[in-house]
């Protein structure tokens, strides 16, 4: 591990390992294969990047995200690391130039897509050259009940039999019990060691909110915090993204349109013009991945209801990447799960799979409605307990409006126990509303205590009743995916009046909020004093002139963090330099000297006396 940490340091920038980085690379660098859950901004691709640099041979990294592989490419370039990249929009002599350092060993790390990868040209291209491990990328595509199916995925249990004595690492942020499983089988990763990290971003703010005027909501927030910084805004349809996009333009704030109906040179500008620059907010369709590695987005805002948890969480994990703090604000409304709703059943997935798609709704929904913190609903959904209240989040902060649910909860659970735990939610509220059809009466429904008790609530509040239950445990969709409801041993608690319930009610809608005239500054800048700041911001502007000089971002030359921590310890000589996270040898030797350079001013600047007119001297 100490060849590991040297490459950490000198190459990369960084003083230590976070959360389980060190075990990943130590048991990947034995040639063990690893299947490992690590939240977006955890740094999960440093567990396949140093093993690659540590053994004999090419990593080949399996990536389904064409823009996100061309910004890991040039980043790892940057840092000195011997890296190319093989997809379908590269020109052929590119291509060409790849597969040659490829075959002369050139190269520690090779990114490649998996349509092209599964070539049988590129696999005997792979067959006759060393290889240190393959590395599978948003390996969560590969499940069909995920939300970012890709079929390419499926054949990927080729590496496993073509090349047995290759270790193999999958890795993904966003995965459900059921999706691990898929994992495991679909990839031939059933030996593999499971290294799973917290879920949990401390960095983020979460905020969801009953839709009510989207445009005022979203400009509240937006002005009240955000203004002039990078965001995304996602929208379900292209005609929202266009429409979202073109009405923020004309509230002065600089966004862009992104989906997949736009032409291929106008997407790549607006993301070229995204990644490079640090204040655009791009409006982007939910389904349409945005492969982003821009570490500096201070907010991700849902302007339409997401089709589930696991997608909520990976689109918001987009925010906040470089750890400092961040907004996920998501407007909901039950116009929003009607159309997704119709969406899954119209769609032409499996019986099995649309079951649980809905299931996946109502979870999702129930973390709406909650009354519970919203870090606790969202990391029970993946199996994390977390306990106490987070202090980050809206119903922390602002404490939901509430009432005792016990009597509905346990009319709900009730219903569902008298009726063997074998019917859903529409079924039990239709007992419950002591509606009659065929179905009821064969099964001599109409006949159980609980036929027509539930008057006192409407269809619509029922169901948020059923999706708060869900929510807080009490009840369990069915584990193969049918649309029937379990009680919980904690259920069983509630429907015996051994626990009460507290559910969630909505407030009326608040007056709008008056934007401030000028926003907070952001959560970087607030760490620094007066002196600092000037310093601070004269370094983005090098930063900015170095990463246009050079046709890179600006987070490739130095991320944010870099700046701040530059300008509050103000290196003076290249070891201070190289002692800050985030500069390893290879940016030491290409920016160092113009850095310390501009230091070394500002600190001069900084220590002059100020003259007799408060003003500094010349």
């Amino acid at each position: 591990m100490d060849t590991a940490e040297h490459i950490l340091h000198q190459t990369f920038g960084y003083s230590a390992f976070r959360q389980d980085q060190a075990r990943i690379i130590e048991h990947m660098g034995d040639g063990g294969d690893a299947l490992v859950l690590m939240p977006t901004g955890g740094g999960k691709s440093l567990c396949y990047q140093i093993p690659a640099m540590l053994r004999a041979g090419v990593g080949v990294v399996v990536s389904p995200l064409i823009a996100l592989m061309n910004d890991q490419v040039t980043a790892l370039t940057e840092q000195g690391v011997r890296a190319a990249l093989c997809n379908s929009a590269q020109t052929p002599e590119d291509a060409g130039q790849a597969m040659r350092r490829l075959r002369q060993g050139e190269l520690d790390l090779l990114y490649v897509a998996p349509e092209r990868l599964l070539r049988e040209e590129f696999l005997a291209e792979l067959d006759g050259v060393e290889l240190a491990l393959f590395a599978i990328d948003e390996a969560h595509c590969v499940s069909q009940w995920g939300h970012d199916f890709r079929p390419e995925y499926l054949q990927l249990s080729v590496l496993a039999e073509r090349f047995p004595e290759v270790p193999r690492i999958a890795l993904t942020a966003t995965a459900d019990a059921w999706t691990r499983r898929e994992m495991r089988e679909k990839l031939r990763l059933e030996q593999a060691q499971e290294f799973i990290s917290s879920f949990d971003r401390p960095n983020i703010f979460y905020r969801i909110t009953a839709r009510r005027s989207p445009k005022q909501q979203f400009l509240d927030f937006y002005r009240a915090s955000h203004a002039g910084h990078a965001g995304i805004v996602y929208c379900r349809s292209r005609a929202r993204t266009e429409s979202v996009a073109s009405w923020l333009e004309s509230e002065g704030v600089r966004a862009l349109p992104y989906h997949a109906g736009l032409p291929a040179a106008v997407r790549q500008k607006h993301h070229a013009t995204f990644r490079d620059e640090e204040d655009v907010v791009v409006v982007a369709t939910i389904a349409f991945g945005m492969g982003i590695d821009k570490p500096d987005v201070r907010f991700v805002a849902h302007w339409d209801l997401p089709k589930n948890i696991e997608g909520y969480y990976q689109e918001t994990g987009r925010a906040g990447r470089d750890g400092e703090p961040a907004d996920a604000f998501m407007l909901y409304g039950y116009d929003d799960a009607a159309k997704v709703r119709q969406m899954v059943l119209e769609s032409e997935s499996p019986e099995p799979v649309k079951r649980l798609e809905q299931q996946k709704l109502d979870a999702l929904l129930g973390l709406c409605e909650s009354t519970r913190c919203r870090r606790a609903g969202l990391l029970a959904y993946f199996g994390e307990d977390y306990t106490g209240d987070c202090g980050t989040c809206d119903n922390c902060l602002e404490p939901a409006q509430s009432e005792d649910g016990t009597i509905p909860v346990q009319k709900v659970l009730s219903c569902a126990w008298r009726t063997g735990q074998r019917f859903g939610a529409g079924y039990l509220i239709d007992i419950l509303l002591g509606r009659k059809d065929k179905r009821i009466e064969g099964n001599r429904h109409d006949q159980l205590k609980t036929f027509g008790i539930g008057g006192e609530l409407n269809e619509k509040q029922w169901r948020s009743v059923i999706r708060q239950s869900l929510a807080a445990g009490y009840l369990l969709p069915d584990a193969n995916g049918y649309r029937t409801l379990q009680i919980t041993p904690q259920g069983l608690e509630v429907l015996h009046g051994r626990q009460k319930v507290t559910l969630r009610v909505d407030r009326e809608p608040p007056r709008p909020r008056k934007a401030r005239s000028r926003p907070e500054r952001a959560a970087v800048e607030s760490q620094l004093d007066s002196t600092e700041q000037v310093l601070f911001e004269t370094l983005r502007a090098e930063r900015r002139r170095l990463a246009q000089e050079n046709g890179v971002p600006p987070y490739v030359v130095f991320h944010d963090r870099t700046l701040l921590e530059m300008a509050k310890r103000r290196p003076q000589t290249p070891e201070d330099l190289l002692a800050i996270d985030g500069v390893g040898e290879a940016k030491l030797a290409r920016y160092g000297e113009g850095f310390l350079r501009l230091i070394a001013e500002g600190s001069a600047a900084a220590a002059e006396p100020p003259d007799s007119t408060g003003s500094s001297t010349n």
